[in-house]
């Protein structure tokens, strides 16, 4: 926990000599679960309405004060490494739901129209695979039609699926990778002769 929030910069942890794609996928996992339920049932909607640029001032607010934070970590007794730790998580929390937020827009999903819309898309999927090969294929033109359109969907779905995980885990490490560019400033220019005593 402490190498994820703080980062390399100010965590004794190895935290960067390890591969954490399973924090990733998780991290995706977690944001479409969001997304998913807000948009079938509402859920977490007082959490993720409204007031958009208050929580963008405490995501900058807590970004810009990290460092000042997180560089004397380890010198401080547990009572005060908690609501370090606590603040370092509320800022990858706000971040969350910021995305969250802007990402609800763009997905449509209704629960009294979904399984009518897959039936329909499949039915279309379908039909259009067996239309390509009615003059090649003759008699086999259904079998190959359901062959190809089943590749199709499987691929479409596997591919919409890594999206889902994907684009929210890039989020996140681009924010990540952006705390550590200003952490390095800060720590360099700013920190580096309070950091030696």
């Amino acid at each position: 926990m402490e190498g994820l929030f703080l980062g390399s910069l100010w965590s004794d942890t190895d935290y960067e000599n390890r591969r954490h794609i399973n924090l990733f996928i998780l991290y995706g996992l977690l944001v479409c679960g969001v997304v998913v339920l807000s948009s079938f049932t509402g859920q977490f909607a007082d959490l993720l309405g409204g007031h958009r640029l208050l929580k963008l001032a405490f995501f900058l607010l807590l970004f810009l004060a990290s460092p000042f934070l997180s560089f004397r970590y380890f010198r401080y007794p547990l009572y005060i490494k908690l609501p370090i730790l606590l603040a370092q998580c509320l800022k990858y929390f706000i971040l969350t739901i910021l995305f969250t937020t802007w990402t609800l827009p763009f997905v449509t999903l209704a629960t009294s129209n979904v399984q009518e819309d897959i039936v329909t898309f499949l039915n279309k999927t379908l039909e259009s695979s067996t239309k390509m090969f009615v003059d090649s294929a003759g008699t086999f033109s259904t079998v190959l039609g359901v062959i190809t359109g089943g590749v199709y969907i499987v691929f479409l779905f596997a591919a919409i699926v890594l999206l889902a995980i994907l684009i929210p885990g890039t989020v996140f490490l681009i924010a990540k990778l952006l705390q550590f560019g200003y952490d390095k400033l800060v720590s360099k220019f700013i920190l580096g002769n309070l950091m030696d005593r």
